[in-house]
């Protein structure tokens, strides 16, 4: 259900005709503010704390999560001039607006989540537990951009409430360590008053199990192992989620709101729509954008169906049919040669094939050949700008693999770790991967770090992942590459992306440059270094 949705974007425009009403009227301009709601005209009932914490969730990701994978190794931003290409070549600094937007967007859901908490204590209720609840959402809320704060930009200021103009010009870089602590703080008290469920008009509002599930995230990111292992047991331990039985249909319509998701960006179509399928279909789909596109450097990831590595002596990879034999998860999450696409044609990104999907047809048909296939729906194909699927910000699997890898770098391997990892392996009906049942240390490491890349690819995790174990130096640099085909001499030959060559200077690509306008508005901050 989505009545969620769509009474946060009925209530955030309410708030928005407010102020533009009182700004209309020139006698309440003298007494009222017009950039924001008065405590004279506000905080005055229940409804009031709802209609401001709902209006929160507006700043929760979305398919930006997408353009993070796409400045890894495992994806690539398809048209040299968009902004995420600059940040793949290297050619990027503080004036970056890909640099400036995440930024921005961040603070501004921060900002919303020190509003309410700075007022939500002004409204006369008797309801206790509701309003507890309310803050416990704002609590969430702001700790889940702090940690896309730290892994992004390292030490960044951490405000916890609203700012005067003189005091937002005189913030300070608070240490990542501190920041840490900030964040496990906040999302332990947010669990605390969280519920476990809503009622079903209630979908998709911030739960005990999601403050869990992202206080296991941020722990894991910030190296403190114990303290991630636990988070994730507990919500393992809660019986609350579990893996949705299809990983084929996980992104589709028919999926929404399952069991896995512990949060999500709720869209509804016509109403509040998102444009994923023309971001990401084929160029054939009705024109659609190509914006980001995966990599043979992911496709080489998946195992074979018998668990082994394509490297792997007696795999029984071939070349000339790399996808035959695969781990099925491959197939569900990227578009391969003669698949069929919405539109019901075969999908032939061979640049022999003559169809708008050949490769070199066009700037914006896929330079790899390969098209994300997650979110993409057969039911967007007729309005591909008016997508009303939901896009997954955490869910079960990701805190199943949390709680693998935490054990594994504590060297507390058991029973446990491995019936984390083999149900991600083979917990669908129509995912059946061998399980594991030994391994060093070494072995489990690179085994775990491999799961999270396919099972968790485009879903905004590998950007974070590469930097925290330092690999990124070694994954990022060089060409991209895609599909293995048989050219017209018959061989094979490896698509290249034309005069694409992605940089990681490990000096200082490990953290972004804090945006310049920042720095020019608050002398006070230092910038990252060797920027």
């Amino acid at each position: 259900m989505k009545k969620f949705t769509n009474t946060i974007n009925t209530w955030a425009m309410a708030l928005v005709a407010g102020v533009v009403l009182i700004s209309c009227d020139k006698d309440l301009l003298e007494t009222v503010p017009n950039d924001r709601l008065s405590v004279d005209v506000f905080w005055k009932s229940e409804n009031d704390a709802r209609t401001a914490v709902n209006s929160i969730y507006l700043d929760l990701d979305s398919t930006n999560i997408i353009s993070w994978d796409a400045m890894t190794d495992i994806a690539h931003t398809n048209q040299n001039f968009n902004v995420e290409a600059y940040v793949e070549l290297g050619s990027y600094d503080a004036t970056s607006a890909k640099v400036y937007n995440e930024w921005r967007k961040a603070y501004r859901g921060i900002g919303a989540s020190n509003y309410f908490l700075d007022n939500v204590d002004k409204v006369p209720s008797t309801n206790t537990a509701l309003i507890n609840q309310f803050r416990g959402e704002a609590k969430a809320l702001r700790a889940y951009q702090y940690i896309k704060l730290i892994g992004l930009f390292g030490p960044v200021p951490l405000v916890t409430s609203s700012l005067t103009l003189e005091a937002s010009r005189q913030l300070t870089n608070t240490p990542v360590e501190e920041l840490w602590d900030f964040v496990d703080k906040e999302l332990t008290e947010a669990a605390a008053l969280l519920p476990a469920a809503y009622a079903a008009s209630e979908t998709g509002r911030m739960t005990k199990g999601a403050a869990l599930g992202l206080l296991a995230r941020a722990n894991l990111y910030a190296g403190r192992f114990q303290k991630a292992a636990a988070a994730a047991d507990l919500v393992i331990k809660s019986g609350t989620y579990s893996l949705y039985d299809s990983y084929q249909k996980l992104f589709t319509y028919a999926a929404e709101n399952n069991r896995e998701v512990l949060l999500d960006r709720q869209f509804i179509k016509d109403t509040y729509p998102v444009n994923v399928f023309q971001l990401l279909a084929p160029y054939s789909q009705k024109n659609s954008q190509s914006t980001f596109v995966p990599t043979k450097a992911l496709v080489d990831l998946y195992e074979t169906t018998e668990g082994k590595k394509i490297t792997d002596a007696g795999s029984g990879y071939n070349p000339a049919k790399p996808y035959l034999n695969r781990d099925p998860r491959l197939k569900y999450s990227i578009y391969l040669e003669d698949d069929v696409l919405p539109s019901g044609i075969a999908f032939k990104p061979q640049p022999t094939s003559g169809t708008a999907d050949a490769i070199g047809s066009t700037y914006i048909a896929s330079t790899t050949g390969f098209n994300i296939k997650k979110y993409i729906n057969n039911e967007d194909y007729g309005n591909p700008v008016n997508s009303g699927i939901n896009i997954i910000l955490l869910r079960y699997a990701e805190v199943l693999l949390t709680y693998a890898e935490a054990k594994i770098e504590l060297g507390q391997v058991d029973a446990s770790v491995y019936n984390a990892i083999n149900a991600v392996r083979n917990g669908r009906t129509d995912v059946k991967q061998p399980d594991v049942t030994s391994g060093s240390q070494a072995a489990l490491r690179e085994l775990v770090r491999r799961e999270r890349t396919v099972e968790l690819a485009f879903e905004g995790q590998h950007l974070f992942d590469i930097r925290r174990w330092k690999t990124a130096e070694m994954v990022m640099p060089g060409p991209v590459y895609g599909i293995t085909y048989t050219n017209a001499q018959g061989q094979l030959v490896t698509a290249e992306a034309v005069a694409v060559n992605k940089v990681f200077d490990a000096t200082r690509h490990y953290l972004w440059p804090i945006p310049q306008k920042e720095l020019n508005l608050t002398p006070t901050l230092r910038q990252n270094v060797n920027w």
